[in-house]
């Protein structure tokens, strides 16, 4: 089944998706980058995935990773197939490869605001696989679920051109956005565009969505953690206070490096957290602990995905010093 896409236009004989940097132009039959976008005859660009679930689920908030973003709740977590990028490393690559051996379910919009409504769940992200390929789904649904009153979560590697995100981006309350380098060479070589995820982050902050950043450290793919500090610095730039999770790799799908050193991880924290007051690392045993960093004092710890609220206010503030910690939906 195809759903008519947006975001695109013909050129000739063909049809040029205008979704992200990638601009696929395509003639019939033919399927984008993302292998879920594709121009059929007489139709134009339709999604092939529009409305297609590979996984739904209840995770909690700092899952996604959300940490400073209402700390301690549930949220709705669902994903499609498909993505924008090539990362040989990707923890989800049978769904991010469209492979045949995923199980899919299809779930209409309305369907998915039911189930919101029945679990008692104030927020859903769009999440597991790359969002803003399942566009024409992801917009719908959001709008449908803001009407609703819930919030609206997207976990991506921010490879959307600027037009359809500002569309989308009334309807978008939080984002953990995947830096995955800070070079364009780097970028290449994993099918993305250093610009491109600099440029979504921007306007998100812009557009006063509560945005959080993770960045993978990848043995082989990073031979050191010196791209850390201009990242935080930029990231500083963008938004004093954005918070950077910095997560260890394991093996995985094309990439067979050893995990992470925990060296490496700590000697990545210390360079951003010279510019920025929020730093986790991720994908690690030890505690996350937020601090205060105005006055110092412990806020919020968590174990694993068991979070502690020890000092935050009902505004999302310090209850010591009234310092601006967390936000609240």
């Amino acid at each position: 089944m195809a759903y008519e896409a947006s975001w695109w236009h013909k050129e000739g004989g063909t049809v040029v998706c205008d979704l992200c940097f990638h601009h696929c132009s395509l003639r019939y039959g033919q399927k984008g980058f993302c292998g879920v976008r594709m121009n059929q005859k007489d139709k134009g660009l339709v999604s092939l995935n529009y409305g297609f679930v590979s996984s739904v689920g209840i995770d909690p908030v700092e899952k996604k990773p959300l940490f400073h973003w209402n700390p301690g709740t549930s949220i709705l977590s669902l994903g499609s197939i498909g993505c924008n990028m090539r990362c040989q490393f990707c923890q989800n690559w049978q769904i991010s490869t469209c492979s045949d051996t995923v199980s899919l379910s299809f779930l209409l919009p309305s369907e998915l605001v039911d189930i919101a409504k029945k679990e008692n769940i104030k927020s859903v992200a769009f999440t597991y696989n790359e969002p803003f390929i399942w566009y024409e789904y992801v917009l719908e649904s959001a709008i449908k679920l803001k009407k609703e009153g819930f919030s609206v979560v997207v976990v991506s590697n921010g490879m959307i051109n600027p037009e359809p995100l500002q569309e989308l981006l009334p309807y978008i309350d939080g984002a953990n956005i995947d830096i995955k380098a800070f070079d364009p060479q780097t970028y290449s070589f994993l099918g993305g565009d250093l610009r491109s995820a600099k440029r979504t982050v921007e306007a998100m902050v812009e557009a006063h969505v509560h945005v959080e950043l993770t960045s993978l450290i990848v043995p082989g793919i990073h031979n050191d953690v010196l791209w850390l500090e201009p990242l935080a610095q930029w990231a500083a730039s963008v938004s004093p206070n954005i918070v950077l999770h910095i997560s260890r790799y394991f093996p995985s799908y094309k990439w067979h490096r050893p995990a992470t050193p925990l060296n490496m991880l700590n000697e990545a924290k210390e360079r951003a957290a010279q510019y920025l007051p929020f730093v986790y690392l991720g994908n690690i045993d030890t505690p996350a602990v937020t601090l205060c960093p105005n006055c110092g004092a412990a806020v919020i710890e968590r174990h694993g995905y068991k979070t502690h609220i020890i000092n935050l206010d009902e505004k999302g503030n310090c209850s010591l010093c009234g310092n601006h910690i967390v936000t609240l939906t």
